[in-house]
């Protein structure tokens, strides 16, 4: 999957899986065994099958919530409504700047699937939905435009980060943007997002996290 990092967020690649490979020993296993684990986990069908879990699960819990005329569902973006593993693998899954925001300005990143699903689930049950993203205020209309290539065709905002906001690390400012929109009468039902930085805090409702053993934001 292709994913928008920024410079000034500390990023921890495929932490969890090396952790996992890890556990039994006080020895860090090679990168290149740990990079192999991560592409066969998420081409060999088992991330999707997880995934697919996870969606089953949180329509469970949406089936229950009241849907009031300011209900509202927050998703994430980058790994959560759109896909970058292709540019992930291109960058042999580092980080390369350049790379990610030449993917970004041309709006290859595809929707993931079953993320899609739950989305058009949730606007058949009458929530609203806002997309909240780290991604930087100059990369909101192609990310904009990405989202309704690729399907997300109903939403009622786009929230991009400004530039007085990048002082703030990924949770605060998440948690900041969930308390405005709560401020305007928003009444958050949910969050869907692939970190726990887009799920912590107040205002979260329902939290529904997505698999992602790409980075850790």
């Amino acid at each position: 999957m292709k994913f928008i990092i920024k410079a000034s967020i500390k990023i921890v690649l495929i932490v969890a899986v090396v952790l996992q490979l890890t556990a039994c020993t006080d020895k860090p296993v090679n990168l290149s065994v740990a990079r192999e684990s991560v592409k066969e986990y998420y081409e060999s069908g088992k991330f999707d099958e997880e995934l697919a879990g996870v969606i089953r699960e949180a329509k469970i819990k949406f089936e229950s919530a009241e849907v009031k005329g300011n209900s509202v569902i927050i998703f994430d973006v980058d790994e959560t409504a759109l896909n970058n593993y292709e540019l992930a693998e291109e960058m042999g899954f580092g980080y390369v700047y350049k790379m990610n925001k030449e993917w970004n300005s041309e709006m290859k990143a595809p929707a993931i699937e079953a993320v899609k699903d739950l989305y058009d689930y949730l606007l058949a049950r009458g929530f609203k939905i806002i997309f909240l993203t780290g991604r930087n205020w100059p990369e909101y209309e192609v990310t904009y435009k990405n989202l309704k290539l690729e399907g997300y065709a109903q939403f009622d905002t786009l929230i991009t980060q400004r530039e007085d906001e990048l002082k703030l690390n990924a949770t605060e400012f998440k948690i900041s943007k969930r308390i405005e929109l709560t401020e305007k009468g928003y009444d958050i039902v949910g969050t869907v997002g692939d970190q726990w930085s887009d799920l912590e805090g107040p205002h979260h409702g329902i939290q529904v996290k997505i698999p992602n053993y790409l980075y850790q934001i």
